[in-house]
């Protein structure tokens, strides 16, 4: 088994507030060492205040907000 499916193993028993800290975690790592391409990071930031806005649309939607 590689140390990447013991990770996915691991992450599968977690809570899932406790799993998103680990996906923060990965996030962090892909930062640090530069393992995603500034146009990936740069994608990834300007996608956030979008998804933010479609996401956050306090019960207009009832059947999204829970996912």
């Amino acid at each position: 088994m590689t140390i990447a499916e013991q990770i996915y193993r691991e992450a599968q028993t977690l809570p899932d507030e406790l799993a998103q800290e680990v996906l923060d975690f990965i996030g962090y790592i892909e930062t640090k060492y530069h393992l995603k391409s500034a146009k990936d990071r740069d994608l990834l930031a300007a996608q956030g205040p979008a998804m933010a806005r479609i996401w956050d649309n306090r019960a207009d939607d009832e059947a999204w907000n829970d996912l």
